[in-house]
């Protein structure tokens, strides 16, 4: 077997692969919570590449929420992995050291909380996607009857990120260990502000002895920048895995593979010290909203379009749907025509270039980021990602045909239980048992339609009552139960 990555095997590497800072010096001043994929390729690197610009005692401790898998992989390596970045036209490879502690929250929470705590910590980030907010998409409120949140109302050593943040935040408290930056990196709208009223939901529910001067102290020293990131980092492949292991010459389990691009758009609003990000690229900004909006409706609109379609069409990455004329032809039409024209362009943004570069990013052949991976979970993601443009263009008094295709895509994914192609459809969404039963029984696209619009966590109640919504995704669902995701898109889009 051979060696494998590690601080004893570090220095065998070549000296272009190496971290540019030495993971043994440094000292953990972050605490982030979600150590997933995209934040080892994205928010990690960027903390590395602030440190060796400015310095700073920026080492991560990586928190890991759903399972200890992670952990199993950089654990033995002591944190680093690799980041392994390809354009489809060539590739670039360096080790990240910035990772110095792995915990599995589900065994080591109080160690988590204690990192919270710790005064030598400014701040704490959060990648657990939309889900792990326990909180309702279509309003952006707390789901008080969740059984995660009540469990961890009822508990001191929580599970769900959330309740690690408030008991975290608690024991800094009590700690007097100081201010604290908490910065949501995950695609919600206004995520600062969300997680911050959250926060203050979840203290609301505990008992007032437990919770005394908790708000009035979180108040008085917490901030909650928001936050927009970007960059595409799809599921690694064994093949990466073995790539890596022969650049390096050992093995590396924690390979990460991204595309060159990323961006970081932060709200300047911070408690006390933090990594000089804007330093390497990213940008600090008074008011994220118009990159937030540009970001989840262009991008991740796209995103969710294409993934459904691929999907339904038996295309199982997001580049070989893109490929599809139909698809790409809808897609591009729904980003021009409806997407861009009821949105406010932040300043010296061409949103028309930004949607041409959205396409090439996503046709790259080297991310091969699978449609599955990306249709995950969609009753939390419609809303900020399709939804508010079905939204805009209606107060505006347009017909948003290609969204609603999008839309009546995510519909059919929820109906049927197989592919065009004749595969199993594997619906996996939070949701997915009030999903199932809505659509039960259900013999035609309008009554689909008008079962999927009740469920008020997705849809809210105004787009049930909206006859144009409704008739545009009964006709766009129907088109696509007759002929098929890649025979109806090219219909449409040979015809609207």
């Amino acid at each position: 077997m051979a060696e494998r990555l590690s601080l004893r095997t570090l220095d065998t590497l070549p000296r272009r692969l190496r971290p540019p800072v030495d993971p043994r010096g440094l000292r953990t001043g972050v605490v982030h919570l979600g150590l997933g994929a995209f934040h080892r390729a994205h928010q990690a690197a960027f903390t590395e590449d602030a440190i060796v610009e400015a310095g700073g005692p920026w080492g991560i401790c990586g928190v890991t929420m759903r399972s200890a898998a992670v952990v199993d992989r950089l654990a033995p390596q002591d944190g680093l992995y690799t980041v392994l970045a390809d354009s489809g036209a060539g590739a670039s490879a360096r080790v990240s050291g910035v990772v110095r502690e792995v915990l599995f929250a589900g065994e080591r929470a109080g160690e988590v909380l204690a990192r919270i705590a710790d005064p030598a910590v400014h701040v704490t980030t959060l990648t657990v996607t939309e889900k792990g907010y326990c909180h309702d998409p279509a309003t952006g409120r707390l789901l008080r009857a969740d059984a995660r949140v009540r469990a961890d109302v009822a508990r001191s050593r929580p599970g769900s990120a959330l309740g690690l943040l408030v008991r975290g935040l608690q024991a800094r408290m009590r700690a007097d260990a100081g201010p604290m930056t908490v910065l949501s990196c995950d695609n919600l709208p206004r995520n600062g502000a969300t997680l911050r009223g959250l926060v203050a939901e979840f203290v609301d529910l505990l008992p007032a002895a437990e919770a005394a001067g908790l708000q009035a102290w979180i108040a008085a020293q917490v901030r909650f920048p928001s936050g927009v990131v970007d960059r595409i980092v799809p599921a690694t492949t064994e093949a990466d895995r073995e790539r890596v292991a022969a650049l390096l010459g050992v093995e590396d389990a924690g390979v990460v593979v991204t595309e060159p691009f990323r961006q970081w758009v932060i709200e300047d609003d911070f408690a006390g010290p933090r990594p000089a990000w804007e330093a390497v690229g990213a940008q600090l900004t008074a008011d994220v909203h118009p990159y937030e909006q540009v970001k989840l409706r262009m991008l991740n609109g796209a995103h969710s379009a294409l993934a459904y379609l691929g999907a339904l069409a038996g295309d199982t990455s997001v580049a070989a749907a893109v490929a599809d004329d139909g698809f790409a032809g809808l897609v591009e039409r729904m980003l021009a025509e409806e997407v861009i024209p009821t949105l406010d362009a932040p300043a010296g943004m061409d949103l028309r270039e930004y949607a041409d570069g959205v396409l090439r990013r996503f046709a790259n052949p080297a991310l091969r980021h699978r449609t599955a991976q990306v249709a995950m979970d969609g009753s939390q993601k419609l809303p900020q990602r399709l939804l508010a443009t079905i939204r805009a263009c209606r107060a505006a008094g347009v017909e948003p045909r290609r969204t609603a295709f999008a839309v009546a895509a995510w519909m059919r994914w929820v109906w049927t239980d197989r592919t065009d192609t004749g595969a199993p459809r594997d619906l996996d969404d939070p949701l997915a048992p009030e999903l199932r039963t809505a659509v039960q029984g259900c013999t035609s696209a309008g009554q689909v339609v008008g079962r999927l619009l009740a469920v008020t966590e997705v849809f809210g109640p105004d787009l049930v009552a909206d006859p144009v919504v409704v008739a545009l995704l009964t006709e766009a669902l129907t088109l696509l139960t007759a002929d098929g995701a890649r025979a109806a898109a090219r219909g449409v889009s040979a015809r609207w």
